[in-house]
């Protein structure tokens, strides 16, 4: 499961967006201020930063430069404030994204999981998930002693979801990462090839499933 570390000194914006991001299937930790951050991520090194430009004792630019110093993990930034100095430095600092207050948490879903496939396992050649085995160079997928050669945009979606067990993929995102940014169609091609992939997936195997998020999108877990 994705860990997610979220610094911030407003009590509110905390637990927002740790109850969204719950909600989407993320581990997250908590921190109010760099050094209570940084102190956690020494415990338990997170996947992916949420952090606040204006704190007390240590500012977000500061903070971010120690976590990708120490542990080289991407950083978002929150801010209050849109001047393009501030961007600047956020990503001098070493941040991938920069997000301004307020914004709406289904666009902070939608940039983590932007910034995460840079770093996912969907680009690895192959991808073990239970009984299944996605091999990316020869586009097979094999459950248990079955082999199915699906058609290209459904391999590229089944091996997405599988590149993070557990965790939720908006719609937007699975839509953008498959078919591409100038993808002009509706929501109801996704849920074709979902669909597809459920009837294929279903007969060899209960121990896979692709589940659906109301609102937000998907995501595949196996029984344990």
């Amino acid at each position: 499961m994705t860990h997610i570390l979220i610094v911030d000194d407003d009590k509110n914006i905390l637990d927002l967006v740790n109850i969204r991001l719950k909600r989407a299937g993320y581990k997250v930790t908590r921190a109010t201020n760099g050094i209570e951050a940084l102190n956690s991520a020494r415990n338990n090194i997170p996947d992916i930063a949420i952090v606040d430009v204006m704190m007390p004792e240590m500012d977000g630019f500061t903070l971010t430069k120690q976590l990708r110093k120490l542990y080289d993990i991407p950083v978002i930034l929150l801010t209050a404030k849109g001047e393009l100095e501030d961007k600047e430095t956020g990503f001098l600092a070493g941040s991938d994204d920069y997000i301004v207050k307020p914004f709406e948490p289904k666009e902070l879903l939608f940039r983590i999981q932007a910034v995460l496939r840079r770093y996912d396992k969907a680009v690895d050649t192959f991808i073990q998930t239970g009984p299944m085995l996605i091999n990316r160079q020869n586009y097979e997928v094999t459950i248990g002693k079955k082999v199915l050669f699906l058609p290209l945009k459904e391999f590229e979606l089944l091996s997405l979801l599988a590149s993070r067990i557990g965790q939720v993929f908006t719609r937007e995102f699975l839509i953008e990462r498959v078919w591409g940014f100038d993808y002009d169609g509706d929501d109801q091609t996704l849920n074709v090839h979902i669909k597809r992939l459920r009837e294929k997936i279903k007969p060899l195997t209960d121990e896979i499933f692709i589940t659906t998020v109301r609102g937000v999108g998907y995501k595949l877990e196996v029984k344990s």
